[in-house]
């Protein structure tokens, strides 16, 4: 599993939010470079959509609640412009690369995770979107004090 390089991880807090406020209506946008592997995280009251490419391979997510209880809401789409064979393309990738995009994001909030120690143990559900019943699924994927 690839490592995070901290100092190719740049954060971006948008008009809304702060270090440590607010837990509901938190939103990450997690962006890549190809070129340089610098990744880009973006924490706001809303997705960065500006910085979303044409070829969605962004992770997103958000804390939500269940039965009064917070998750970590992930989505990737998965589903590519190709039909089923670009997705499954995309969905090993996406496989592959999410540890890293879920390290990334604690990192990167991690002074959030200390105010709140609590939410290191809340569950991540990461969603596969995909237009193909195959690949479109939602998983556990343990919590985020797993990924620091």
């Amino acid at each position: 599993m690839i490592k995070l390089n901290p100092e190719k991880l740049y954060l971006e807090l948008r008009s809304g939010v702060t270090l440590t406020e607010p837990i509901l209506g938190r939103r990450y946008t997690l962006t890549h470079s190809d070129t340089t592997a610098e990744l880009f995280l973006t924490i706001g009251p809303m997705y960065a959509y500006d910085k979303i490419s044409r070829m969605r391979d962004e992770v997103i997510a958000e804390w939500r609640l269940y039965n009064g209880y917070p998750y970590l809401h992930v989505y990737v789409h998965v589903n590519g412009q190709s039909g089923s064979a670009e997705a499954s393309v995309r969905n090993e990738i996406f496989r592959r690369e999410l540890p890293l995009a879920l390290e990334a994001i604690r990192y990167g909030d991690r002074r959030f995770f200390k105010e709140y120690p609590c939410l290191d143990n809340a569950p991540i559900w990461i969603h596969f979107g995909s237009n193909d019943p195959y690949y479109n699924r939602f998983e556990h994927w343990g919590s985020p004090g797993d990924y620091k």
